[in-house]
């Protein structure tokens, strides 16, 4: 097959995971729903889609391509985000606090997910989304664990689910247990999943809080590197004591993600490049988030039953409880 003619094969699934992303975020934007991640949008479009039309095969080579290649790209741009200086302005406790209610999060997840029986892949995804950062980091977690898109996207609702309700529940915890604006701010950074919804919680309790609570969740993004790397490092080292493979190298887009942070803390990344990482990022997610939609099965998904939203649950109470308490003891 020609380059021609594979370049050809793609354009059907991207050009369609494209359209569920844009209907997602023009959707979101347009009824201004803060509670509504663009991410989790496209992937119900995506599998609302495929309800419909069903699973077509002229889509497969474009939904590989976009749930792949064009997903690590996107996981790169996040780098244009974060800069060394924003994240050392939490200071050294509040950064220990961050990272060690992180590394607790991820050890419970894994703890409660073997007592539930949640298989092993999908409690990593839980795990990973409840800890870092939501939907960005389900799917960066997912390049080394390889769990099926069911997982995925059970994984991305069940994060998404679960950091709403934290939106909810922060504010009036906040004034029922007396927290100034930089406790809360820290709180809702080191504890709600996505970004979005980090920043927007922090925000209601006023400017300190929402910088804050912004520093504490770049914290969070700038860990997905080494988790990823630690994980993959780990998966590989077992299997390849099973197998007697070579463990995997160091994956590119997490060299590029690193990279591209390195490069913005010089102040080497133009103002216009970031402004446009930082919408082109959300995008190509969504995209790929739309395209997961479409290779999802509904039934498979009902399939893995309410032990995966337990799951979450629990590590959500956790997270949140631990990052308290360390906060108000140490930060």
């Amino acid at each position: 097959m020609t380059i021609q003619n594979r370049f050809a094969c793609l354009i059907p699934g991207v050009a369609v995971s494209a359209l569920l992303a844009a209907t997602a975020s023009l959707t979101v934007t347009g009824f201004g729903w803060r509670t509504v991640s663009p991410l989790v949008l496209a992937v119900l479009l995506g599998m609302a889609l495929r309800g419909v039309v069903g699973g077509r095969e002229a889509l497969r080579p474009g939904i590989a391509f976009t749930v792949r290649p064009l997903l690590r790209g996107a996981v790169v741009l996040l780098g244009a985000q974060v800069t060394a200086a924003q994240v050392w302005a939490l200071g050294g406790a509040g950064l220990a606090v961050v990272a060690a209610s992180l590394a607790a999060s991820l050890w419970f997840t894994g703890q409660l997910g073997r007592l539930l029986g949640v298989e092993p892949r999908l409690a990593r995804l839980i795990g990973a989304g409840t800890s870092i950062c939501g939907a960005s980091a389900v799917l960066a977690v997912n390049s080394v664990t390889r769990a099926e898109e069911e997982d995925v996207a059970y994984a991305i609702a069940c994060v998404t689910l679960c950091g709403t309700l934290s939106m909810l529940a922060y504010p009036p915890l906040a004034e029922a247990l007396a927290l100034n604006p930089h406790v809360f701010g820290l709180w809702a950074g080191a504890s709600i999943h996505e970004v979005g919804q980090a920043v927007a919680t922090a925000f209601q309790d006023g400017r300190e809080a929402g910088e804050i609570g912004t520093i504490a969740k770049l914290w969070r993004v700038m860990l997905l590197a080494p988790v990823v790397i630690g994980l993959g490092a780990a998966l590989a080292r077992r299997d390849g004591a099973a197998t007697g493979a070579v463990p995997a190298p160091l994956p590119w887009f997490v060299a590029g993600f690193i990279g591209l942070i390195a490069l913005n803390s010089a102040g080497l990344v133009p103002e216009m490049l970031r402004g446009w990482a930082g919408q082109a990022a959300p995008f190509l997610l969504a995209m790929a988030l739309g395209a997961m939609g479409l290779d999802a099965d509904p039934s498979k998904l009902l399939a893995r039953g309410p032990r995966p939203l337990l799951l979450g649950l629990g590590a959500t109470l956790f997270l949140a409880c631990f990052s308290l308490v360390g906060i108000l003891w140490f930060a």
